[in-house]
């Protein structure tokens, strides 16, 4: 889930960020011997911060300037601010949050290198379509390659958690734009949506749910009917899920799940608080400890109950911070039907095909549970094709350990064979 369960579990030690006069400017803080990359973009009316070790992007920020090359820079969602001095090549300044302070430097942000995003003039045409779901108004873009026909198979696509815009663009990373462009060049059409209250598109955020998300997708889908035959869904990562719950629902001819959850919320959650938990090189029993408290309180918010208080767990205080802030994340009313989800019992009501792909470095929704679990609850079917990316992370980028970290600074943007994969699976619709 793009940025998601993991990314928040993430967000336990301190800080963020920093910046400086005009342009991009980047620096790494030193968290309790953990190194976190703050990237500022100062340029425009509305500059912004960026934790790409915590795949957090475009956060608000505040800038004043002096003539003699001060910058103060304050970021109200974290209660936290930047102090600095331009010294040339550099800015050299102070990070502040919750009474911490510490050391940064910052200098230029190189341009980052995107080979893969699509560049015109292109072999096929693009139409910008709106549609309502009540009174949300999504906008998005419909690519239509040459020569089409009602006959052309058409899929809808879905972004992940969080707010995404239609390329569901990350660190600059375009993956819909790139898959939209690999299928139209074989002859599928596709409609790529801005997710409400991002780009073109309005509706309600705040109290919206993954219901409401594939309610959205719905619409979409009714609109795509009136000019195609055969209409179907690509999702990845929450939009995966979606995915499944439409084909559970007799509403898609045909769906690809990228990385969905399959498994329920709860256990995800769990999975991903272990993953960085582990990573950050905790003891195993103090991460037991944790863990077992978060699934618990995560089955209150679903169930009803009494959750376990921080106070409560034997673990040293920074673990505390951890399960706190997880507990205040799942109050939401998104988290909380998130964490509700379990697709595993309507696995069997599926009766369109179904292509699945998950990377063997995914450390936001592991391959394995969640592949086996479609391998055990979907119809046979030879038009099923369930399989595992190898080398490849959440974001279906080749990499090295799968860290939210690495997304920003590897290049590819979506794997070659994952886009082959999904042509040649496609090609039995056309």
């Amino acid at each position: 889930m793009k940025k998601i369960l993991a990314a928040a579990v993430l967000l336990l030690s301190t800080a963020f960020l920093a910046n400086a006069q005009t342009g991009n400017w980047s620096g790494k803080l030193d968290v309790q011997g953990t190194p976190l990359t703050i990237v500022f973009h100062l340029d425009g009316d509305e500059p912004t911060l960026d934790s790409p070790d915590q795949a957090a992007q475009g956060i608000p920020v505040q800038i004043e300037r002096t003539a003699i090359g001060s910058i103060t820079i304050k970021i109200p969602a974290l209660m936290a601010s930047y102090e600095g001095l331009w010294a040339g090549k550099q800015i050299l300044g102070t990070f502040k949050q919750g009474g911490l302070s510490f050391p940064l430097a910052l200098t230029p942000e190189k341009k980052l290198n995107r080979p893969q995003t699509p560049v015109g003039p292109f072999p096929y045409t693009e139409e910008e379509v709106t549609f309502t779901n009540g009174e949300a108004k999504l906008a998005g873009t419909l690519v239509l390659p040459e020569g089409y026909t009602r006959k052309t198979p058409v899929l809808i696509m879905v972004t992940g958690s969080g707010q995404e815009d239609r390329n569901e663009e990350i660190f600059e990373h375009k993956p819909f734009a790139v898959i939209a462009d690999a299928l139209a060049r074989a002859g599928i059409a596709t409609l790529r949506c801005d997710d409400r209250g991002v780009g073109g598109s309005t509706g309600d955020v705040m109290e919206a749910t993954t219901i409401d998300f594939k309610e959205d997708a719905l619409a979409g889908i009714k609109l795509l009917r009136e000019r195609f035959d055969k209409v179907g869904v690509i999702g990845h990562s929450e939009g995966g899920t979606i995915a499944l719950m439409l084909a559970a629902e007799g509403q898609a001819d045909f769906i690809i799940s990228l990385a969905g959850m399959v498994v329920s919320g709860i256990e995800l959650l769990v999975a991903q608080s272990r993953t960085a938990l582990e990573a950050a090189g905790y003891p195993e029993d103090q991460i037991e400890t944790v863990c077992k408290a978060i699934g618990e309180a995560a089955y209150v918010r679903v169930h009803g109950g009494r959750m376990p208080f921080p106070d409560e767990l034997d673990v040293p205080d920074a673990l505390k911070q951890v399960y706190q802030s997880v507990m205040i994340q799942i109050q939401t009313p998104w988290m909380r039907k998130l964490l509700s989800l379990d697709m595993r019992p309507k696995l069997g009501g599926i009766t369109c095909p179904v292509l699945a792909l998950n990377g063997t470095k995914d450390i936001q929704v592991d391959y394995e549970s969640n592949l086996g679990a479609l391998r055990e609850g979907l119809p046979a079917s030879p038009k099923n094709k369930i399989e595992a990316i190898d080398g490849v992370n959440h974001l279906f980028q080749h990499c090295t350990t799968g860290a939210v970290a690495e997304y920003r600074n590897i290049e590819e943007t979506f794997a070659p064979e994952a886009l082959e994969l999904m042509i040649q699976w496609m090609t039995q619709f056309k």
